[in-house]
């Protein structure tokens, strides 16, 4: 779930999950699967990193790179 800021300065969490798309038009547009679009105050690349952080929360190896298996046949530190 991330928290956003609508137009009219109010806030509303919305399920990170459902996001199909963020456009900026110049406002930013969150549409969601389920068809409803969403105008917040945030700015594209906010709602990207505020789904980031949301998915590194949920799941600790989003966005880590994989282990290597270097030549000796160990697992190369991450």
């Amino acid at each position: 779930m991330i928290e956003v800021t609508r137009l009219n300065g109010g806030k509303i969490v919305l399920n990170a999950d459902l996001i199909e798309y963020v456009e900026s038009t110049p406002d930013t547009i969150i549409a969601l699967t389920s068809g409803k679009k969403y105008i917040v105050l945030e700015d594209v690349a906010a709602v990207v990193e505020k789904v980031k952080e949301y998915h590194r929360q949920v799941s600790p190896l989003f966005g880590r790179r994989p282990p290597r298996i270097q030549d000796d046949g160990t697992l190369e530190e991450a």
